[in-house]
């Protein structure tokens, strides 16, 4: 075959792979991987016909092109978990730290409420904690053992019960976030009102540092990580009420899309929590300062993680 011939034949499709090459961005990775193969069975063709011709040079530059993009291709999927937690949650976070802030003060003011009212009502007690679990609660107390609540049950059984039970309270915070906030709003205040409560509970009976050093041994990470998901549902709900420049859905696309990240990075810190609560909190009166050691190192990553660390990468990054 001519060279002529051999131009005219492949010319349109040399043209578009060469247009699939520039606009890298928007190819399908089969495709791409298409053209490189009919691209090197052409380049073996013409270095065979055409060694010393402009169209061998113009096809082996296409097909290095093609080689060098599947090879970065390969090399961004390989890295695209690590970048998601070491870049992309922290940013998603940090697009929807205003939410999570104001998450954070329902629930302290709730806790608040809840300690309060607890304290000049005895029937707030029963009516949010329940009477089995109030008459439990004083037993315990009496015989020595204020947080014995936690070592019922086997470590494997209380530890999944318990993480599946945060996943779901805060997958409702999330969710319900969609109802114009009320939803996310209404799970942290509800909750929140639940926390003073129990401690008031054990201030009463003047057990409140031991019922302390049990409970926030896994409390520490799992009200701090439902405050968190509360915060992914205020952000959804407030970009309905609040878009901006944006249509709203286009607004609630881009805010839950941000917001289902930072969901996702709780999710190993609900393990944690649900392992702390089955295996290590059942065991708060071996030692006060061990468990004080377990508290301040939860506290610690929690701040580094969800405040500390989204910061540094703002400044670097420049986030807006």
């Amino acid at each position: 075959m001519r060279e002529a011939s051999f131009i005219e034949r492949n010319k349109e499709k040399w043209l578009s792979i060469e247009n699939n090459l520039t606009n890298k961005g928007d190819v399908n990775p089969d495709t791409l991987a298409s053209n490189y193969i009919e691209l090197t069975n052409d380049l073996a063709y013409a270095q065979t016909f055409y060694p010393q011709s402009k169209t061998r040079q113009y096809l082996n530059e296409l097909s290095v092109r093609a080689h060098q993009l599947i090879y970065k291709d390969q090399k961004s999927s390989n890295n695209k978990v690590s970048h998601f937690f070491k870049v992309e949650v922290f940013e998603a976070i940090w697009s929807i730290r205003r939410p999570l802030l104001y998450s954070l003060l329902i629930f302290i003011f709730a806790s608040l409420i809840g300690f309060v009212s607890a304290q000049y009502d005895e029937g707030f007690v029963r009516l949010i904690l329940g009477d089995h679990y109030v008459n439990m609660t004083i037993e315990n107390i009496k015989a020595g053992n204020p947080a014995g609540v936690y070592q019922d049950g086997s470590n494997w059984g209380g530890a999944l019960a318990i993480t599946i039970n945060n996943v779901k309270v805060a997958f409702y915070a999330f969710i319900f976030g969609a109802f114009f906030s009320l939803g996310a709003g209404y799970i942290l205040f509800s909750n929140g009102i639940m926390v003073g409560t129990f401690h008031y509970l054990f201030h009463k009976y003047d057990v409140l540092q031991e019922a302390v050093s049990a409970i926030w041994i896994h409390g520490t990470i799992e009200l701090s990580v439902i405050v968190i998901a509360g915060g992914c549902g205020l952000a959804m709900g407030n970009s309905i009420l609040f878009p901006k420049s944006y249509s709203r859905l286009d607004s609630f696309k881009a805010v839950t899309k941000q917001a289902a990240k930072v969901l996702i990075s709780t999710v190993p810190f609900f393990i944690i929590a649900g392992t702390l609560e089955g295996f290590v909190t059942r065991y708060y009166q071996v030692s006060i300062w061990l468990c004080a050691c377990i508290i301040l190192v939860s506290a610690i990553a929690i701040i580094y993680c969800y405040i500390i660390r989204p910061r540094q990468l703002a400044l670097r990054y420049k986030w807006s």
